[in-house]
């Protein structure tokens, strides 16, 4: 795999990472009130809770099939996964404050994570 395939699979899995825990142990009242955040005040703190968990997953399924070749079809398909939940994140961003500049963070990591899902294939 190429260079440019693991820097933009290292630093899409940071980000998941770091998003991940983020939603997994700050509480939703602090997201809430954190810029970008303002969407966690109206889901459930279980739904806030299952999407932390899955960014860690998704950080680990970025970069351990590709490292260590088991199930190296892992990676790609979570890619597409972030892709999905990019949507997901775009579409509840608009909705609740319209065009923001967190959907622009949004769209840059659906694009990284186009690039990997294409670059581990």
């Amino acid at each position: 795999m190429s260079i440019a395939f693991w820097i933009t699979a290292g630093l899409l899995a940071v980000v998941a990472l770091v998003g991940g825990i983020t939603k997994t142990f700050v509480p939703k009242q602090k997201l809430a009130a954190a810029p970008g955040g303002q969407w966690t005040a109206n889901a459930s703190t279980g739904f806030v809770k299952t999407l932390g968990v899955l960014e860690i997953l998704a950080a680990f399924g970025l970069i351990l099939p590709a490292v260590t070749g088991i199930a190296p079809v892992l990676t790609p398909i979570t890619a597409i996964c972030w892709v999905l939940l990019m949507i997901g994140a775009l579409i509840t961003h608009y909705r609740n404050e319209g065009v923001s500049p967190v959907m622009l963070l949004n769209v840059t990591y659906l694009s990284l994570a186009v690039f990997v899902a294409f670059a581990a294939a």
